[in-house]
């Protein structure tokens, strides 16, 4: 074995290349563990040394305030509220976005007709389209909901038309070689192989349709954590602050989590899901 190799990998004697065993998740974990550790001592000592005054609360006074907000009805409606429009954000988008990228891959004069349009709203931020959903519809959880599919169901359109694009040709041709019709070709050749597509634009879309539920409410008015937040910052409640702003980053860990553990159970027969032992 060369020296080379020694750090790239080995080869067994069929000649395949098996690279170096990546940590354990034990591992990884106690190094998410470490690095928290050093987040909030960071903190801690920010907040002691005084460097932005009183608008770092300490870490104690933090877990004080979220203990107690744990214990408040208010709280739980509210994160309910937040989860609840995020979610039906993500499946109206999820339904909406697969069957038009479906039809935008598929058919010639379908993606002519929508390709300007799709082009023209991919680069807008959904926050540019607030004062108007706020005017049309108000502060209320219909507007946070429009938002949230405004934002997420552009990148799963367009992730699952180029996931259509590349479907085999071969295998396309050979399914009308058997007698398949139009839609069982999509249920059967092009939805699984546009599948690792779509699971990537849901991986993404999950933490982004959280957040863009926030904003509607941060700034938009919008029932859910969003408006608490706005509201402990007007009125300088920076353990609540803090504290609500501690539980968001949890509950965006969860939607990341739970998103990416969705797409590795649904797509467990693709070679990115599977671990190949020698």
């Amino acid at each position: 074995m060369t020296a080379s190799s020694s750090t790239t990998g080995s080869r067994v004697p069929n000649g395949l290349l098996v690279l170096p065993k990546r940590d354990s998740r034990g591992t990884q974990a106690l190094y998410g563990v470490a690095g928290a550790i050093i987040v909030l001592a960071s903190w801690q000592g920010v907040s002691v040394g005084k460097v932005f005054g009183e608008a770092v609360p300490s870490v104690p006074q933090t877990a004080a305030e979220l203990a107690a907000l744990l214990g408040s009805q208010a709280f739980w409606s509210e994160l309910s509220v937040t989860i609840l429009i995020a979610l039906a954000g993500l499946v109206f988008s999820a339904v909406l976005g697969v069957v038009l990228g479906i039809l935008i891959g598929t058919s010639t004069l379908v993606r002519t007709l929508t390709l300007a349009v799709f082009e023209f709203l991919k680069p807008i931020p959904p926050i540019v389209i607030l004062p108007l959903a706020v005017m049309v519809l108000g502060p209320t959880w219909p507007m946070a909901f429009v938002l949230v599919a405004f934002g997420c169901s552009l990148a799963i359109v367009m992730q699952t038309a180029s996931g259509v694009q590349d479907t085999d040709p071969v295998a396309l041709a050979t399914a009308r070689s058997y007698g398949m019709g139009p839609l069982e070709i999509k249920t059967r050749i092009v939805l699984p192989s546009a599948s690792p597509f779509i699971g990537t634009a849901m991986r993404v879309a999950a933490p982004t349709a959280l957040v863009i539920a926030v904003v509607a409410g941060l700034l938009g008015g919008a029932p859910g954590l969003g408006r608490s937040i706005y509201q402990a910052q007007s009125a300088g409640n920076f353990d609540t602050l803090y504290a609500l702003v501690f539980v968001l980053g949890l509950l965006g860990l969860a939607f990341h989590g739970a998103s990416s553990w969705a797409e590795a159970r649904a797509l467990h027969w693709h070679p990115s899901h599977r671990e190949v032992s020698l």
